[in-house]
């Protein structure tokens, strides 16, 4: 009589991969430039420089340095303060084929600073880590950094999508929300084409 066949296991054991020492540093990816320029904007909001009453400064600071992270901007555009002027200078600057559009100015707490308010209905995601980010990095500058209220987010999620931020109407508002958003631009580009994180 013939000896019966033993069972196999339903599964094959599995090795386990050799444990790293709890030392050992976990790979970061890090940040890369982007491949080409893109085409960006920059947004002044204020009724002060729209009247003529003050000189804007902000606005050509803003365009210097995104050029230096390869954010090509042309011209800076000024417009009143409120919901209305700084949606409808959002929408135009992305229908004109912009990648980035920085606006500046009114993301304080007066009545007239309604930057947010006209930017959130045109952001499909919010980025609220950048924005934590910045003002955490604009506080080692300035207390008054928590004072801005500056949105970032993005347009719509696919590869048509636009990078959106508001930065603080002053010089080094400005140069601290660059500082934080100028080298994250070809990553958040890169997910909105389908990239990997």
């Amino acid at each position: 009589m013939s000896q019966p066949t033993p069972h196999r296991p339903l599964t094959e054991p599995v090795s386990e991969p050799a444990a790293e020492p709890e030392s050992a540093p976990v790979p970061q990816k890090g940040l890369r430039p982007l491949l080409a320029p893109v085409r960006g904007a920059v947004i002044t909001v204020s009724d002060r420089c729209v009247s003529g009453e003050r000189e804007d400064v902000s606005g050509p600071l803003a365009v210097r340095l995104l050029r230096e992270h390869d954010v090509v901007v042309d011209a800076v555009r000024v417009v009143p303060d409120g919901v209305e002027p700084v949606r409808t200078a959002i929408e135009e600057a992305v229908a004109a084929g912009a990648r980035v559009v920085l606006t500046t100015g009114g993301t304080g707490v007066t009545p007239r600073d309604l930057t947010p308010e006209g930017t959130a209905p045109l952001l499909a995601v919010r980025l609220e880590g950048i924005e934590a980010q910045i003002r955490a990095y604009g506080l080692k500058q300035t207390p008054l950094s928590s004072l801005s209220r500056g949105l970032v987010g993005v347009t719509s999620r696919d590869a048509d999508g636009v990078l959106v931020v508001n930065a603080p109407g002053s010089r080094g508002g400005v140069k601290d929300t660059i500082a934080v958003v100028g080298p994250l631009v070809p990553h958040v580009l890169a997910q909105l084409g389908g990239g990997d994180h």
